[in-house]
């Protein structure tokens, strides 16, 4: 691979905020992409809208947002994949994520089918 991990995080970045957009709607104000070992951890920042946080002002209303943000990027799970296989060339063989309603931020990680930060420079 002849690309920095530097340049794959800035790569994986810009396509989940891309994704963000066309398939959710709206985007993060900030993305940060880090590749460790044989995972990529992606943190989004802002995600929630502000009916979102004022619904998160009770036990009910935070649980439903979490449920409803969670069910809407796994339906887009099989393209999140994609994405991550088309930059690194590396098989997702699992995902994880969750938000925090109170900071708005929301992380992700990839687990990839090898060690991606052993072959970068």
């Amino acid at each position: 691979m002849d690309k920095s991990k530097g340049m794959l995080e800035a790569e994986i970045s810009k396509a989940l905020t891309h994704w963000e957009k066309s398939y959710l709607g709206r985007g993060s104000i900030s993305v940060k992409s880090d590749i460790l070992r044989d995972m990529i951890i992606v943190t989004l920042h802002k995600i929630l809208t502000p009916a979102e946080y004022s619904l998160c002002k009770d036990k009910e209303g935070l649980l439903s947002v979490k449920q409803n943000r969670n069910s809407l990027v796994e339906s887009g799970l099989e393209d999140l994949k994609e994405i991550i296989f088309s930059i690194t060339d590396q098989k997702v063989i699992s995902f994880y994520t969750d938000l925090s309603t109170q900071t708005g931020e929301r992380v992700m990680v990839f687990k990839l089918s090898s060690n991606l930060e052993n072959n970068l420079s």
